[in-house]
């Protein structure tokens, strides 16, 4: 059976080596009462954190404010909880990989179950690109398993990105939450990223589906 274990991280994004550098000097200053899981929990509560704000903005749109703060803790938990326990050599692979991407899902979950109730997301949107996202997650994880490679970033947008381009977008509704497509009309903000996010991600997950399945064939040929 083909484990985690040993997974090589293949991460290009446009931010990757930078961010690993700002990671690692973080991680050798934190001090030593915090560890990885207080790391992984604050990343998960973070996403919860924005969701609500999101949901929260239906009623009152500064608490999109919470939302930017929500991703920096996020990125700040989920980023470094990994680069901690190798800097301090303490990795625990299954454990982690485990751990970290189940906590992943629910929390992304619980960010998109908040846009669908926010008012700045038709629902039927924010429950496609949840869809979307957990497809392309269901083949990374299998491509993991099958190919010991864990890719974390597609054609140089990774997390970090993501996170930035949704903090961008949460901070873009304070002006107008719709934007004008002409002859399309002017539809909201959120749906539009949301439908161009699900059609990268489905893209995405064509691309990796057809690219490891060529891969795995000619690694186990039909005899």
């Amino acid at each position: 059976m083909t484990t985690t274990t040993a997974h090589i991280r293949e991460h290009h994004s446009f931010l990757a080596a930078p961010e690993k550098r700002l990671l690692i000097w973080i991680a050798h200053r934190l001090p030593p009462g915090i560890n990885s899981d207080h790391l992984t929990l604050l990343a998960l509560g973070a996403m919860f954190l924005a969701g609500g704000a999101f949901a929260a903005a239906r009623l009152e749109p500064l608490t999109l404010w919470l939302v930017v703060l929500a991703l920096a803790l996020n990125w700040f938990g989920d980023s470094l909880d990994g680069t901690l326990a190798r800097v301090r050599r303490v990795e625990r692979p299954r454990y982690g990989f485990y751990v970290d991407h189940v906590l992943d899902i629910v929390g992304t979950t619980a960010l998109m179950g908040g846009l669908a109730v926010s008012g700045y997301m038709t629902p039927v949107i924010a429950i496609a690109t949840l869809a979307a996202y957990l497809l392309v997650s269901a083949e990374v994880f299998l491509s993991t398993a099958a190919q010991g490679v864990f890719r974390m970033s597609f054609l140089r947008f990774g997390p970090t990105e993501l996170r930035i381009a949704l903090a961008i977008g949460a901070v873009a509704l304070f002006g107008d939450p719709r934007v004008d497509l002409g002859a399309f009309g002017q539809p909201r903000l959120f749906d539009v990223g949301g439908a161009v996010a699900s059609a990268g991600m489905l893209a995405a997950l064509a691309y990796a589906v057809g690219r490891n399945t060529a891969a795995l064939a000619q690694l186990e040929p039909r005899r």
